[in-house]
């Protein structure tokens, strides 16, 4: 059984009979609960450095591809997209300012390499701003197509 109901910020929700909840991105895409509460976790617990996102195209589901835990880096992220198909990603960059004060900021990642089909790209480009709307308190937003477009100078210099 489904129940779709209006949410707040114009973001649909629907309750499955599981109990859980699917956040509407556009394009008729869903969001998955999985994914809002990673990002949470990662966010205040500080639990995972990264959450690697996909796009289900038979379900119409964004789900959770894979979480990097708080030992792991910026390269270990990089290393986890595909060469040849898009994701989203977030990032939670901690860096110490000139005046010697630590921060935070996530960095939102949409990944879509030269290799992937014209169709993932269209659909993940049109897809963004619905999953970027659930995952409320991202700071900075890199666009990448290869690995130089998201290299670590790029966050670091985005987040100074």
């Amino acid at each position: 059984m489904l129940l779709t109901l209006p949410f707040k910020f114009g973001i649909k929700f629907m309750i499955l009979f599981s109990g859980c909840f699917l956040f509407q991105a556009t394009t008729g895409m869903w969001v998955a609960d999985e994914c809002k509460n990673s990002f949470m976790e990662m966010k205040w617990k500080k639990v995972h450095r990264y959450i690697v996102f996909k796009i289900d195209e038979k379900s119409k589901l964004v789900t959770v591809d894979k979480v990097g835990g708080a030992g792991e880096g910026y390269e270990d992220l990089a290393a986890s997209l595909p060469d040849d198909d898009c994701r989203y990603a977030v990032f939670d960059f901690d860096f110490v300012t000139v005046d010697n004060c630590r921060k935070s900021k996530i960095f939102f990642i949409a990944w879509a390499p030269t290799a992937s089909r014209i169709r993932a790209k269209m659909l993940y480009a049109t897809s963004k701003d619905g999953l970027r709307r659930v995952l409320d308190g991202i700071h900075y937003e890199v666009q990448a197509t290869d690995p130089t477009e998201m290299g670590f100078d790029v966050i670091m210099d985005r987040a100074k």
